[in-house]
């Protein structure tokens, strides 16, 4: 029965956005899209001599970077080196961060990627965008990792419904993407967006997903307008670009988040859309914590199951 129930949200998906719904330039998650990293320096060299902390160019070197200022005291929340040894990266391979925002995550992906040779590529909002809001976010994230900011070399590419192209197809061994989805579902793009993920990739490659998790019992609102997503709708996405589920975690799971709040998701923190409003209770929501969860990781399959011919010889 619940496999239905997807089925038939996505095929009422389809139809939503097949038939050109209007899409405001600047979808409802605007304050977590833009949130901007604080300027405190750059990665600092480390001594040969130095013993003391994590070691250099390791994951936990890359978490505990003092370049990170106050963005570490969300890893509370948002568990980056679980997340990250769940999805099972090669830092020596070239990985993929769609829609990276302000670079919570590229802080830590960046420098860790750029000390084992690896390549990191910023899928960012396109430079011309209509939404002054993503064109602020992308030459604010340009100013932060481009040149000279210490983060090794960041490749930053447009990407979005006008630009979906990544790169050369198979090119890419893993692609990321951190609270996003829902803003795909609002543009009528998400569809697309995993087929590109699916096209990109080489065999093998892997697609790690984080995203506000919507209850199984209620309803898929096919734009996403809370911000919460199904995890079977989602999962159901991905099986239809070509991937294969490899595993789902908790390692992002909030269950104190019931996903119904006044402003979606936004209400909660960071974001915390309607605190400022007069006679608006915020401690509830300051107590629940950012949102609930999904945290899911996708393969491409090795092949596509045409076994080769026999030799005739």
């Amino acid at each position: 029965m619940r496999q239905a129930f997807v089925l038939s949200g996505l095929a009422s998906f389809a139809l939503v956005a097949c038939g050109g719904a209007d899409v405001p330039a600047d979808v409802s998650s605007t304050a977590e899209e833009t949130e901007q990293s604080p300027e405190t320096g750059i990665p600092a060299p480390v001594s040969e001599n130095e013993t003391a902390g994590p070691q250099s160019g390791s994951l936990e070197w890359a978490i505990a970077g003092d370049w990170r200022g106050e963005n570490g005291t969300r890893d509370g929340f948002r568990h980056p080196r679980e997340t990250l040894e769940f999805f099972g990266l090669d830092p020596d391979s070239e990985i993929i961060e769609i829609w990276p925002g302000g670079g919570w995550y590229a802080e830590i992906l960046a420098p860790w990627i750029h000390e084992n040779g690896g390549t990191y590529v910023a899928a960012h909002f396109a430079a011309d965008s209509a939404s002054a809001n993503r064109r602020r976010s992308r030459a604010g994230f340009e100013q932060r990792f481009g040149p000279g900011g210490g983060f090794g070399d960041v490749a930053i590419r447009d990407w979005g419904p006008q630009s979906l192209s990544l790169g050369t197809p198979g090119s890419a061994d893993a692609v990321l993407t951190f609270r996003n989805i829902h803003n795909w579902m609002r543009g009528g793009f998400s569809e697309a967006a995993f087929a590109e993920f699916h096209n990109v990739l080489r065999p093998g490659g892997l697609l790690g997903v984080v995203e506000h998790r919507l209850p199984d019992t209620r309803e898929q609102d096919p734009l996403a307008g809370s911000g919460y997503v199904q995890e079977a709708y989602v999962i159901a996405l991905a099986r239809e670009a070509g991937f294969e589920l490899v595993d789902t975690s908790e390692i992002n799971a909030n269950p104190a988040d019931s996903a119904d709040h006044p402003n979606g998701v936004w209400t909660l923190p960071p974001s915390q859309n309607g605190w400022d409003e007069d006679g608006f209770d915020s401690a509830p929501y300051q107590a629940i914590g950012e949102s609930d969860r999904m945290t899911l990781l996708f393969r491409k399959p090795m092949t596509d199951g045409v076994q080769p011919s026999e030799s005739e010889d």
